[in-house]
């Protein structure tokens, strides 16, 4: 039974037609690499009976693998020990046995493991099975004439993995994915399906298997633990929180990309391609063999250490005028000449990384500024550039080249936005009252120092100014732990807040002694606490909205002592960033003196001469 599939421009799937037209693998052609995508020719589907083919006894992987060219799969190096029982394990145990690979060289094994790992997968109530898909591929696709169906929307400008599968393979992947869009109508934008789809392909029984596993990736509950991002807006929230990831786990190799790339975020949007489709076959699938088991945060572990291992084979010089993205792009593949699988696993599973709520939280709070830069859930590609244009980037203190490396470090939810000079001495004077008025009601700041000796320092400070007055007539710290101290020249370095490098220092605070936090007290009509008011944000803050994510709230802590979490202060008679033990930097009332020591809560040295002079000093704001 053949059924012609043609790709015309039709209003519905015009655009998907023409970015993404569909043709078999070349005769010969390896495709076990897992870069492939599907081609630019019409394709005829052949549907055949799924229970003709079905032989337990004589296919190569015991009843699955009818979809796949078995001379392109690796060969496995070794007998898989699976446990009799490793189905009834606790789901602590099954992890470990999916990181230590257990089942890494038994194809049988994984198809027998995947559909049931899948199935508890907690999903909605209604979700499409494979009953249903039999159904809607048999109204698709079961009558003999040509018919029109365009692949969905959602695959324009997405890879399109085919790793190991078969010409049969590569056309079931297609019914699979136009049924996903048939049955999935409010999925606008989403990377990662069609390389899952074909992966778990490899080890189904048919097709209908493969749509149900699926299915409940795409329509999983789980609390704080998504699977598959679905629209524009999700996966650019995702590519934030990464960059946010690697900025604090992974220092070195972040400066790297800062200062061989004019757009970090640019750069980052391609976390998810560095592994679906960029890593090999066999390397994907040990990801999949985790990733069914603990959800999106693997993947943010496996691009992490992908990155920092990038970072130790490449150096600064040897990126110089070089196209960082392709760099990335082709190191991952041909990443086992740079370390083994196994290897790799267990450096990221090795990364100290946030746990599944925070990555959640995080992920909200990039979700909500790209909503405040007017990114939509229907929307399938940005309407303007996102990132920071700093070529008209203007200051009496650091270059453009400068300032793009500080926006580098701050959260990605702020660096959506361009800066905002809101005082200068030398504009506005040496005034400390006048840096207060010029700064209230602008959250977050960045302050920039340049010294008599020519050294330049600052501070990333996340609360409003004003947030000062709150303590009366002492002089009392606020902040959060996404304040850093750093210095520009003649070293550029960034100081975090101690306990986000080191945080065996500090053990969580039971859940029973949480508390929620309490609603911030309401201001008055018109005051700078506004939310209404255009200098704000509108991303959770933690005055507004409590604590942006548990990791940085200092209640979730038992701190060692309190002057581990001395962020920032005011007072009529000076500023203070940075305490205990010392100030990291301390100004008076005049901003023409000041002191630099180091500190408990960011750990760092002297950020210039301890005694300095101010020469400038500058804040910027995030201009919304």
């Amino acid at each position: 039974l053949q059924v012609g599939l043609s790709l015309p421009r039709s209003p519905g799937g015009a655009a998907a037609a023409a970015a993404f037209p569909m043709a078999e693998p070349a005769a010969g052609e390896d495709t076990g690499t897992g870069r492939e995508v599907l081609g630019s020719s019409p394709v005829t589907i052949v549907v055949t009976s799924e229970a003709d083919t079905w032989d337990i006894d004589t296919s190569p992987c015991l009843g699955r693998g009818q979809f796949v060219d078995w001379d392109k799969v690796p060969e496995p190096r070794q007998p898989a020990q699976i446990p009799r029982d490793v189905l009834s394990r606790s789901p602590k145990e099954l992890k470990r046995l999916a990181r230590e690979g257990c089942w890494a060289w038994s194809h049988a094994g994984r198809a027998r493991l995947y559909p049931r790992l899948v199935q508890r997968v907690p999903c909605r109530l209604v979700t499409p099975d494979a009953l249903v898909y039999r159904d809607v591929a048999a109204r698709l696709f079961g009558k003999p004439s040509v018919s029109s169906h365009p692949l969905p929307e959602f695959l324009e400008g997405c890879p399109v993995p085919t790793y190991c599968l078969s010409p049969h393979g590569v056309t079931a992947l297609k019914k699979i994915l136009i049924c996903v869009g048939a049955l999935f109508p409010d999925i606008t934008h989403s990377p990662l399906l069609p390389a899952l789809a074909a992966l778990l392909l490899h080890y189904s029984e048919d097709e209908a298997q493969c749509f149900e596993s699926l299915a409940r990736l795409i329509a999983s509950n789980a609390p704080h633990a998504g699977y598959i991002d679905q629209s524009f807006l999700a996966h650019q929230a995702s590519c934030m929180t990464f960059g946010d990831l690697a900025n604090k786990h992974c220092p070195a190799a972040h400066k790297l990309i800062a200062g061989a790339a004019d757009n970090v975020l640019e750069v980052y949007s391609e976390w998810l391609s560095w592994l679906f489709p960029g890593l090999p076959f066999g390397y994907a699938v040990r990801v999949l063999d985790v990733f069914l088991l603990e959800g999106q945060k693997v993947l943010y572990r496996i691009a992490l250490a992908l990155l920092k291992q990038f970072s130790l084979s490449v150096s600064p010089a040897g990126l110089e005028g070089s196209d960082i993205k392709a760099e990335l792009q082709a190191f991952v593949r041909n990443i086992a000449e740079h370390v083994s699988v196994d290897k790799l696993l267990e450096r990221a599973f090795g990364i100290r990384l946030f746990s599944r709520k925070e990555i959640w939280l995080l992920q909200m709070a990039n979700r909500k500024a790209l909503m405040e830069r007017g990114i939509t859930v229907v929307q399938r590609r940005p309407s303007f550039h996102l990132a920071v244009d700093m070529q008209n980037f203007s200051s009496s203190i650091v270059t453009a080249q400068e300032m793009r490396l500080v926006w580098s470090w701050i959260p990605e939810r702020f660096s959506l936005f361009p800066p905002l000079l809101l005082f200068s001495t030398s504009e506005d004077g040496c005034s400390l009252q006048r840096f207060y008025t010029c700064c209230e009601g602008y959250e977050p700041t960045v302050l920039l120092i340049k010294t008599t000796e020519g050294e330049v320092c600052g501070a990333f400070l996340s609360s409003d100014w004003s947030e000062r007055k709150k303590s009366g007539a002492t002089s009392g710290f606020f902040g959060t732990g996404e304040c850093f101290v750093f210095t520009v020249r003649p070293e550029a370095e960034r100081f975090e807040w101690v306990f986000i490098k080191k945080p065996e220092l500090a053990k969580a605070v039971p859940r029973s002694r949480q508390r929620s936090p309490s609603p911030a007290p309401e201001s008055p009509p018109g005051s700078s606490r506004d939310s209404a008011s255009p200098n704000h944000l509108a991303v959770p803050s933690p005055q507004r909205r409590g604590r942006l994510s548990p990791f940085l709230a200092i209640r979730h802590f038992l701190l060692p002592s309190k002057t581990a979490s001395m962020f920032m202060s005011g007072s009529r008679d000076g500023i203070v960033i940075g305490g205990g033990g010392g100030q990291a930097l301390s100004l008076d009332a005049s901003l023409l003196w000041g002191r630099t020591e180091r500190c408990e809560t960011f750990d760092n040295p002297p950020l210039c001469q301890e005694n300095f002079q101010v020469q400038l000093l500058e804040v910027w704001g995030f201009q919304s």
